[in-house]
């Protein structure tokens, strides 16, 4: 896969659709992400917000009766491509899910399962600690590495699963409503970790909490109804939206 080089956009969408069976979930949604940002992407719930996440690491393709048309672009060349290897994009672009998943093994072994996997076993130990350090955890499991992972709270689970994402030095991270299961401290851990992990990586994540994304996110993406309405810097689509739609929706008018 190409890498990221002076591209201005890491992530791209071209007229992309997706159907699940019958059901169109997306229509023709042209989007451009750019590097070393957060991206949300708000809308309704039924709106399409997960289904266009899952496209950039092509996670739908493991759901039946899934048909995509259209382009994802990942530093120009197509996911999509006959040429390209899946197991390389799950490589390069690592995401989180709704509810922290640590494995059933030790601290140490959750973060340590993805390289483990791709033959990265030089200087193993050093990756467990760099991951475990970038997603603020370190300092709290250096005692314990070898405890069992379910023993940690929700928070540290999943900021747990972020490192295990962050253990295969991946330059997308995709979150997918990464803090909905968590209490409001534990929330506000990893949204600070967010925010500085977007110095090294590009972010995209959806989020049901409008507070959220306005802390967190340098740009955000509206979705209606499988549609892009529209997208821009978090401030402005905050505060002087361009469709009536989006003002509706940010203002709880729906939704």
């Amino acid at each position: 896969m190409m890498a990221n080089t002076s591209d201005r956009f890491i992530l791209q969408t071209r007229n992309l659709n997706l159907w699940y069976g019958e059901r169109k979930a997306l229509a023709n949604i042209n989007i451009d992400i750019q590097p070393q940002r957060v991206t949300a992407i708000i809308g309704p719930s039924g709106c399409g917000k997960s289904t266009l996440l899952r496209c950039f690491n092509r996670m739908n393709e493991l759901l039946p009766g899934i048909r995509i048309e259209g382009q994802v672009l990942y530093n120009g060349e197509d996911l999509y491509g006959s040429n390209v290897d899946v197991t390389e994009v799950r490589y390069r672009i690592g995401m989180v899910f709704q509810k922290p998943t640590p494995f059933p093994k030790s601290i140490f072994e959750n973060v340590a399962f993805g390289p483990r996997i791709h033959g990265l076993t030089e200087n193993l130990a050093e990756r467990v600690e760099r991951s475990l350090q970038q997603a603020a955890l370190w300092d709290e499991v250096k005692d314990r590495l070898h405890h069992n992972a379910l023993g940690l709270s929700g928070g540290q689970q999943q900021r747990l699963c972020i490192a295990r994402a962050l253990a295969l030095e991946p330059e997308v991270l995709l979150m997918d409503e990464p803090t909905s299961a968590l209490d409001p401290v534990a929330a506000g851990k990893v949204e600070e970790l967010i925010v500085n992990l977007k110095k090294r990586y590009t972010i995209v994540i959806v989020t049901h909490n409008l507070q959220q994304g306005a802390r967190v996110a340098d740009t955000t993406a509206f979705l209606l109804g499988g549609e892009l309405v529209e997208i821009g810097p978090t401030s402005e689509m905050y505060t002087r939206p361009r469709d009536n739609r989006t003002e509706a929706y940010i203002t709880g008018r729906f939704g």
